[in-house]
């Protein structure tokens, strides 16, 4: 493996970008079909000096800033930008998810809200933690969110999910408004001198880019712990939610999220989908 990952996947993916598809003209004499280093460094905004550090690995500490403004010259995919996060990793220790300075966040869940959520049946319901991993729900909510692919990752997370799933958006018929919300819950679950928030930020600057970056650092929007929210469920049909949001004392950022029928039409669709008696899910007054 080569121990400039980051430059070798900057220089091939430069290479392999036609001026054309970057949305510059072609001009004639290239020596190669790609871009030229100058290019490449005037649509990320950045200098020629410092694009050709990081390609000779003379500089392998960019900013999630700089790697996002690259991924998005570049035109680089999903996957592509996975794919970078990965190369930055290798050649550079400190972007990696994350020992340092802040608690890990809590995982374990202690036994009374395990049996809550087993006294909560059908109903959907999912523990988080303030990073937003997911660590138990009732079979109500896999049956509301196992399609919507939210539960396909070996760690499921909702933010990393919400941008930078593609499904997402089709999932979420208001997703720019359930995003505003989603991170404003971020940074009020966050801690001061998070490491491990630092390094989701870090992935999603690179990974989702600016529908991330303009909603971390716009201002904080006051939460309010119950809202609602619509559903393109691809079997039961658009569903219309309300979600009650309750903090775990002493869970350092631990919150259980329920979910109710904003409307009768979703509480039969919400008998049906989780095979619950129909009118059992009483429809919450709008």
């Amino acid at each position: 493996m080569s121990d400039n990952d980051l430059g070798l996947f900057l220089r091939t993916r430069r290479e392999a970008v036609t001026p054309a598809e970057a949305g510059l003209p072609s001009g004639s004499r290239r020596r190669t079909p790609g871009l030229r280093r100058s290019e490449l460094a005037t649509l990320a905004g950045i200098s020629v000096e410092y694009l050709a550090r990081l390609e000779q690995g003379r500089d392998r500490n960019p900013s999630p800033q700089v790697l996002a403004a690259l991924a998005d010259a570049l035109r680089l995919t999903a996957d592509e930008r996975f794919a970078l996060l990965h190369a930055v990793k290798a050649t550079n220790d400190t972007l990696k998810l994350c020992p340092g300075a802040g608690r890990p966040p809590a995982r374990v869940v202690r036994p009374t809200m395990r049996a809550l959520l087993d006294r909560l049946e059908p109903t959907p319901a999912v523990l988080l933690n303030r990073l937003t991993d997911v660590l138990a729900f009732t079979t109500g909510y896999e049956q509301l969110v196992g399609p919507l692919g939210l539960l396909d990752s070996p760690a499921p997370n909702i933010v990393r999910y919400l941008f930078t799933d593609p499904r997402a958006r089709t999932a979420h018929p208001d997703w720019s408004r359930d995003a505003d919300e989603l991170v404003a819950r971020l940074k009020t679950d966050s801690v001061p001198d998070d490491s491990h928030l630092a390094a989701l930020v870090q992935e999603l600057t690179l990974t989702a880019g600016t529908p991330f970056t303009d909603r971390w650092t716009a201002a904080p929007l006051v939460l309010a712990h119950a809202g609602s929210r619509r559903l393109a469920h691809p079997g039961a049909g658009e569903l219309r939610l309300i979600h009650e949001t309750l903090s775990l004392p002493d869970a350092d950022g631990q919150h259980l999220v329920v979910h109710l029928p904003a409307d009768d039409a979703t509480s039969a669709a919400l008998d049906t989908l989780t095979g619950r008696r129909p009118g059992a899910l009483r429809a919450v007054a709008g």
